[in-house]
Parts: C-alpha cells; sequence; structure tokens
C-alpha cells in the first residue's frame, strides 16, 4: 500500500481516498496534498490491464489468487489487531520520527502523535489482512520485515505463522518502543525488533541466517535501496521463498527497480497487485508476470 513512505522508518503519512461499493472491492487511492499525476496515471493503467482469478492460466498463481488472494472471510486473528488500531486511532503521544531514508511526499514533520501514524500511515485491514493470507499459505520458518512502524503489520506476520521467528527491522527508535508494546498486547512479544539502518542490520541478519522464508520489504523506498535488499536476499531464497515488496509504484525508480526484480533469472514469478509486488522462486515453473486487480 502506498500509505508508508521512503525511508528506514516506514512511518510517512498520506491521504487516501477510500472507494468502492462493497468491502470486497475497496480500493485505495493515493491523494497527497499535490496530486501525484505518475501514480495516478500507473493506478488507471494496472486497474485497466489486470486480471482477476478468470484471467489466470496458471495453474499455482491460480490457486493463490482464489484461496489466498481472494480469501476474505474473518478470522479471529483480524479481530484482536483491528481492535488494537482503534485504540491507537485515539493515542495522543507524541513520538520523534528518525528517518534515515528518501523521506516523504508530503512533509517532514518530526513530531507525530501516535493517532496520526495509525490513521495515516499503518497498512489499511484490506491489505494487512492479505499479507497475514500471504505469509500464513507458506508456512514459513523466519520472517524478515523491513519497516516495523506501530508493529501492526508486524502482529498480523507474527499471528500468521506462530512457529515463525520474526523479525522486525526499524529505523524509528521511538515508533519501534511503541511497536514493541502493541505486539506484547496481542501476545506477539516473541517478535524481534532491531532498530537502526537498513543498509548495516539487513545484510547481518540475512548472514546469519540459513534460509530467508518469508522477507516483507516496506521501507527505504528508493530503487537502488530495493535492488540492494533484492540482492542481498538472493543467496538464501529457495523454492518456496517469498519476497514481498511494498509500493512498486510509488515512483519512477520504484517502478524500475520492480521490473527489474522481474527480469532476474533466479525469479519465476511475479503477482503484481498495484499495492504490492510478489516475487516466487519456484523451480521448474515457466517465468510469468502476473497482474491481479485487488
Amino acid at each position: 500500500m502506498i500509505t508508508d513512505f521512503a525511508g528506514n522508518c516506514s512511518c510517512k503519512p498520506c491521504y487516501i481516498i477510500k472507494t468502492g461499493r462493497s468491502r470486497d472491492k475497496v480500493f485505495y487511492l493515493l491523494l497527497p496534498q499535490m496530486l501525484n499525476f505518475q501514480l495516478l496515471k500507473s493506478f488507471i493503467q494496472h486497474r485497466l490491464q489486470a486480471n482477476t482469478r478468470h484471467g489466470v492460466h496458471s495453474p499455482f498463481v491460480y490457486k493463490l489468487v482464489d484461496e489466498v488472494i481472494y480469501d476474505y472471510s474473518p478470522r479471529t486473528d483480524y479481530q484482536e489487531i483491528e481492535a488494537l488500531r482503534k485504540q491507537l486511532l485515539t493515542d495522543a503521544r507524541t513520538v520523534t520520527i528518525t528517518d534515515l531514508g528518501a523521506g516523504s511526499h508530503i512533509n517532514n514533520n518530526k513530531q507525530k502523535q501516535v493517532k496520526q501514524l495509525a490513521r495515516n500511515a499503518l497498512k489499511p485491514a484490506k491489505l494487512a489482512q492479505l499479507i497475514y493470507r500471504l505469509a500464513n499459505e507458506r508456512k514459513p520458518k523466519n520472517i524478515i520485515e523491513l519497516g516495523t512502524c506501530l508493529g501492526l503489520t508486524t502482529a498480523y506476520l507474527a499471528k500468521a505463522a506462530p512457529a515463525a521467528k520474526v523479525l522486525s527491522i526499524e529505523g524509528c527508535p521511538e515508533t519501534a518502543a511503541v511497536a514493541q508494546e502493541n505486539l506484547q498486547q496481542l501476545g506477539a512479544s516473541k517478535v524481534e525488533i532491531r532498530t537502526g539502518n537498513f543498509d548495516h542490520i539487513l545484510p547481518e541478519v540475512i548472514a546469519s541466517a540459513d534460509s530467508l522464508d518469508v522477507v516483507f520489504v516496506d521501507g527505504n523506498h528508493r530503487k537502488e535501496a530495493t535492488l540492494n535488499y533484492f540482492d542481498w536476499c538472493l543467496p538464501k531464497v529457495h523454492e518456496d521463498s517469498l519476497l514481498i515488496f511494498d509500493d512498486i509504484y510509488w515512483s519512477k525508480g520504484m517502478e524500475e527497480a520492480w521490473n527489474t526484480i522481474k527480469a532476474h533469472p533466479r525469479v519465476t514469478v511475479t503477482v503484481d497487485l498495484f499495492w504490492i509486488g510478489l516475487v516466487y522462486f519456484r523451480k521448474g515453473q515457466v517465468k510469468q508476470d502476473f497482474k491481479i486487480r485487488y
């Protein structure tokens, strides 16, 4: 989703319009104070080009779309996390934002209330719950997240795979502290949050891992940084790995990064949902790229 902007701190605000006739068909359109016409153009093009499950001829991707992406059934885990979201929307505490990346399209105000971050920077429930289902489908032993923010998406990842080791990296110490509180409240206190620069921490984390099962990249939204994260992950990915890249249409550079990732010879399947991009490494799979309406 386009609500988490560039930088090692994921808590960057934007303004969104929610449109659609039903909860299942709601989609989110970015509307910053100064309209990002490139993003709007990309969104319209994607809507015109994307398929639903009925336009997909790959058995693997059809099943993914039908049983995971379009599974809107309620779950107890959703209710617990969304109840906490409601609490955060009234939290008047102020945090100082530390941004180690490209900054925001909107403003660089360093002082923000938690309720502002909850309203403008957290993943919408629909997208966070999709990430939950995507992680759950992989049955991972480990999950890495770049960009913790207030920890709600982190909680979704942890709840999706209770047996997995979940590690989240956040550039802002004060939001990381709030995230840790939230995770404890949700019973996900085993999640490890490391605070600092992604460029320093991520290589260390990858080097210490035997393999990477699920990686969610939601932080420094620069082309070079995104491609670095992808390249660093490659030595440890395997046939069942899933890499999720957030905000793949956030800028021209991010679109270029996404296209480079899709073209990599080790990547066999990509699923472009506009808000996020999914990368799979299935052996024996004919290389295919899909755009799916979500």
